[in-house]
């Protein structure tokens, strides 16, 4: 079952990437911004990011039928929901979280790490993903690139 499955994923992939490293990354004597504008600026892109992530993550395992996992990727191109504006809207959402938790916590080393995650997600989109998406789907992806910006959202 792929909703399962992704679930699994989730808890595995991402929940390390954006709780247990940065967790371990902060000092035991960090405490988040008091209430401040750093931390409710914050807060946005937390919740953009999450957000972003599970209606990602939902579309591959309800349209895909697969997981966001490499080796159990969805059985159909998914170019719905919001694969529609960004083809990578998971990896933003990741970043999204990173990005509100330094801004939370006020911290440069959780800054760095968002901008350490975000390049080795551009590495392996463009050196992995893409090349096997596109053996995998043929000119149904080559098209889809051409219309879906790969990072920046586009407005339709």
């Amino acid at each position: 079952m792929p909703v399962l499955r992704t679930l699994l994923f989730t808890i595995l992939v991402p929940g390390t990437v954006t709780v247990l490293v940065p967790y371990l990354l902060l000092s035991s004597a960090s405490s988040p911004a008091s209430l401040s504008p750093l931390l409710l600026a914050g807060l946005l892109p937390l919740l953009l990011g999450v957000a972003a992530y599970l209606w990602s993550a939902a579309s591959f395992a309800l349209v895909g039928k697969g997981t966001p996992a490499p080796v159990d990727p969805p059985k159909e191109l998914v170019v719905a929901g919001p694969y529609r504006y960004v083809r990578n809207p998971m990896y933003l959402g990741v970043v999204l979280v990173l990005l509100g938790e330094a801004l939370i916590w006020a911290s440069p080393t959780l800054l760095r790490y968002a901008a350490l995650i975000l390049l080795a997600f551009h590495l392996f989109v463009v050196y992995y993903e893409e090349p096997n998406l596109r053996r995998r789907f043929g000119e149904a992806y080559v098209h889809y690139c051409r219309s879906v910006p790969r990072w920046l959202p586009a407005v339709k």
